[in-house]
């Protein structure tokens, strides 16, 4: 098997992002979904809730889906022949900064996430009256 860096392999390899982001939108929809079921809609805020909830659902849904189609069209990518490239145009400091920026933006997405999975571990451990969720993997 060929092992050299290729654009196609590398659009593969980062299908992985979109692939887990749509994962975990779909499961932030389908959360609000189920917390929906315990609304009391006779009451005008759970009514007001409910109406938000429905909107911010489908939105994720379809967000979700959209994600999962761009993973799966980059990960078809991965046998794309390499093309010719101009170095110029990849030395141009534009090209450093947006992979600087994409690079600052995947520390702080991690940060978030750490830092919410604490939170949301809590609240598990809480459910299950554990003090945490009883688990220590992520």
């Amino acid at each position: 098997m060929d092992d050299q860096p290729t654009c196609g392999k590398g659009l593969a390899e980062h299908s992985a992002l979109p692939a887990k982001l749509g994962e975990l939108t779909a499961a932030l929809a389908e959360n609000l979904e189920i917390h929906m079921k315990a609304l009391d809609l006779q009451d005008p805020n759970a009514r007001e809730e409910y109406d938000a909830y429905v909107k911010v659902a489908k939105e994720h849904r379809d967000i979700a889906t959209r994600l999962q189609a761009a993973a799966q069209q980059m990960a078809r990518y991965r046998d794309l022949p390499m093309g010719r490239h101009d170095e110029e145009a990849m030395a141009d400091p534009k090209a450093l900064e947006a992979f600087e920026k994409f690079v600052r933006l995947e520390q702080e997405l991690l940060a978030l996430l750490q830092q919410w999975v604490e939170r949301d571990r809590q609240m598990l451990g809480e459910i299950h009256g554990t003090g945490s969720s009883g688990s220590d993997k992520p």
